[in-house]
């Protein structure tokens, strides 16, 4: 069922979601050739209880971290540890937080130091996927298109698309109604409603769709070891319209990036 929000409940839920992308600005300059993820969690720990709110994904399905940590050929759910990162690496650092009761869940994929070209072009694509399915996330529309955007953008560029893994609705409970697939027909699905607050989050790999799972129980790879890339943003239907609760601004300040992409979205 899905749990749409009041104005007020909008203003809360972007409260926490801020809280988790200043938290990946803090972390932008950090990610350096020689740190480890653990390092990186335990930055990342702190910086979210000095803003008054408690780390989302700790405890949570009983993950023992502040973050998902996932470099390279891993998708999602890495779990930190105390090897360094390398030159030319990149890097998913998902996150999420809690404050006034509900969640924040963000990532952005960074980069480690100088990546060759085509890493380079699997971040940008994947970025840009994120963006086309968050354009279809208006009223009068349905999850299956969003998720026919998001899928058309990366196959077009002969990406693999992971079906086994899905954004979601998000509230006072990390995972809500709806399923937000990154595949899928338009008009299926899940009608939007005004008020409803998701994540979407494209995880879109280098080569093949397919991926595995380490013994950990968390980790979720590629099959073929090829690079994967993940962007996640929060968004509430306001007016209709999609509105972003989360940002890469920090990101991109702490990076020297100048960006106009979240300008169509802004409260």
């Amino acid at each position: 069922m899905i749990i749409p929000k009041t104005s007020e409940q909008i203003e809360l839920m972007r409260e926490s979601a801020l809280i988790v992308s200043k938290t990946l600005g803090m972390l932008a300059k950090e990610v350096q050739p020689g740190v480890t993820t653990l390092q990186l969690d335990k930055k990342a720990e702190e910086f979210i209880k000095d803003h008054q709110a408690i780390p989302g994904f700790k405890g949570l399905y009983d993950f023992p971290n502040t973050l998902c940590m996932s470099p390279n050929a891993q998708v999602v759910h890495g779990i930190p540890n105390n090897k360094p990162l390398e030159n030319g690496d990149i890097i998913s650092i998902d996150c999420g937080a809690i404050k006034n009761g509900y969640y924040g869940d963000h990532a952005y994929t960074f980069e480690v130091g100088e990546i060759d070209i085509e890493t380079k072009k699997l971040l940008q694509i994947t970025k840009e996927s994120l963006y086309k399915g968050i354009e279809q996330f208006k009223l009068g529309n349905r999850v299956g298109d969003v998720a026919f955007a998001i899928q058309k953008h990366a196959e077009k560029n002969n990406y693999g698309v992971v079906r086994e893994l899905v954004g979601h609705g998000l509230g006072t409970t990390m995972h809500e109604d709806p399923e937000m697939p990154n595949y899928g027909k338009r008009g299926r699905g899940k009608k939007f409603v005004e008020g409803m607050t998701v994540a979407i989050e494209p995880m879109i790999n280098q080569g093949t769709r397919r991926i595995k799972q380490l013994p950990d129980g968390w980790t979720i790879l590629t099959a073929d070891g090829q690079p994967s890339a993940h962007f996640e943003h929060d968004i509430a239907l306001v007016n209709g319209k999609p509105k972003l609760l989360s940002t890469f601004d920090y990101v991109y300040e702490a990076l020297g990036i100048t960006s106009n992409e979240e300008d169509p979205f802004r409260f």
